[in-house]
């Protein structure tokens, strides 16, 4: 058989790929990582004695939705929004994709081989046609990673994958708690409604009441008018609890993926927000977050991602060096491809070398310099932000205790004026005018009270979601890193 100047370079396929592969990752551009520190203070604000004393409890990132939320209804809701929520469905689909990255991005460190099969006829000098045709395996543009580009790119690709498997947990646990506060407000919806009912009821007998003393000449057109402006303050009052109670069914509706479930209907009915109870969490020191909410250790792997982005950057400043070869059967007619004396190899690399760019490359490297410190201050933005939700939720702990009780008192007391309100009316000693009085006081009051409630269950809910709660995978909880 003819030589073709295709087969020119014999060498063995194997070990050249051995010994190049074998320099790689012997040079990194990344550079080093380390943490930032934690921009906030080394401890979160006086605590109450009796907060302290939780000390002893669980952790909330160790205490499962399940063994804090003790509500059987509440537990099916959220087990359905574990189930059905579009944005959690989201967050699961957005880790599939950045494993699919990060697939991609190790599969670039490695030669592809493709089968190749390819035949030509073009015309010679002798007025005929000369015929070669070729077939075999061949790597084409292989890039020799010398520099470490590649391994950072997948350095990156891992750490973003990281990220988004945080960014699950994060809206597992937001998921979990934006139910438990969406069905609280429905059973205080249904408290107030109740309470509305009931006010409008007696402000109706009352004005029934008035309308005849009226008639009897015993009470003034006043009087009959006040109790008039009386019941319809309550009915508009109850107008717009229903309007809210079902605006609030809706929002649940929205995370829960599918309507409420009837046996929640029947629940909802006879929950009340003074039986609910929920565990106290013993709140830590701030540093603990860092390892305990996944939204901060999600902006760390965003971090860890565009540092390693610094290093291919860099690496592009250095020569690229790449290869095609492969091994196969050259033959001047297609009978003759694949038979003794037809096989070869080639050989061909390719060395690149940046001389004139007008700065692009220097952009690049500063451009991920930039997109790095970016990543540094989002990081500890998301530091900040962990510390001053951990302290609102205590402060709102710390005090709504204190505010519950006195605005239980402060019903106990309405109600008794109202009592002796009305019995001085009756016997001719007060006014109308009093009595109506003290009947708004202690509706405001009553509403209040439920309001107080919901705020204090809401907020031991929100603080057991700032500090980590809601997320129960063990194994998912510290993910290993993709092998490389």
């Amino acid at each position: 058989m003819r030589k073709n100047p295709l087969w020119r370079i014999r060498l063995p396929l194997a070990p050249v790929a051995l010994a190049l592969s074998a320099l790689l990752g012997g040079c990194s551009m990344i550079p080093t990582y380390q943490r930032p520190a934690a921009p906030v203070a080394e401890q979160f604000p006086a605590l109450k004695a009796h907060v302290a004393q939780a000390a002893g409890n669980k952790a909330a990132a160790d205490l499962a939705w399940q063994d804090y939320f003790s509500d059987p209804a509440l537990r099916r809701l959220i087990a359905l929004a574990l189930d059905n929520n579009r944005d959690l469905r989201v967050s699961v689909l957005n880790i599939e994709q950045a494993r699919a990255a990060l697939q991609i991005a190790r599969a670039n460190q490695l030669p592809a081989v493709n089968g190749v099969i390819s035949g030509s006829r073009t015309p010679n000098t002798s007025g005929g046609t000369t015929s070669v045709y070729s077939g075999g395996l061949l790597v084409s543009s292989w890039e020799i990673d010398f520099f470490g580009r590649l391994q950072a790119l997948k350095e990156q690709a891992q750490a973003q994958y990281l990220a988004t498997g945080e960014a699950r947990k994060a809206a597992q646990i937001s998921l979990v708690a934006t139910v438990a506060n969406a069905w609280l407000a429905l059973v205080a919806d249904e408290e107030l409604l109740d309470l509305s009912g009931r006010t409008l009821a007696t402000r109706e007998d009352s004005l029934k009441l008035t309308r005849l003393r009226f008639d009897q000449g015993s009470a003034s057109e006043l009087d009959l008018r006040q109790a008039e402006s009386l019941v319809e303050s309550a009915r508009a009052t109850l107008a717009q609890q229903v309007r809210q109670r079902a605006q609030d069914e809706n929002a649940l509706v929205l995370v829960l993926g599918q309507g409420l479930p009837d046996d929640a209907r029947q629940a909802l009915r006879q929950a009340r927000l003074s039986q609910a109870t929920l565990p106290e969490v013993p709140v830590g020191l701030p540093s603990e977050l860092l390892i305990k909410r996944p939204d901060i250790r999600q902006a760390e792997q965003s971090l860890i991602a565009a540092n390693a982005n610094i290093g291919a950057a860099r690496a592009a400043f250095f020569p690229t060096i790449s290869l095609t070869t492969g091994i196969g059967s050259a033959s001047s007619a297609l009978s003759g491809l694949f038979k003794s004396g037809s096989w070869g190899y080639t050989l061909s690399p390719q060395l690149s070398v940046p001389i004139f760019n007008a700065g692009r490359t220097q952009a690049g490297v500063e451009t991920a310099q930039a997109a790095r410190d970016i990543a540094v201050a989002q990081y500890e933005k998301a530091i900040q932000s962990a510390f001053r939700e951990v302290a609102d939720a205590l402060a709102g702990r710390d005090t709504l205790g204190d505010q519950l009780q006195a605005q239980q008192a402060l019903v106990k007391a309405t109600a008794r004026q109202t009592e002796l309100s009305d019995l001085r009316y009756r016997n001719g000693v007060a006014s109308y005018l009093d009595l109506l009085d003290a009947q708004r006081s202690l509706f405001t009051a009553q509403q209040a009270l439920v309001q107080t409630r919901l705020s204090q269950l809401q907020t031991q809910v929100t603080l057991y979601k700032v500090l980590g709660g809601g997320w129960t995978d063990a194994v998912a909880a510290a993910p290993p890193k993709p092998a490389n």
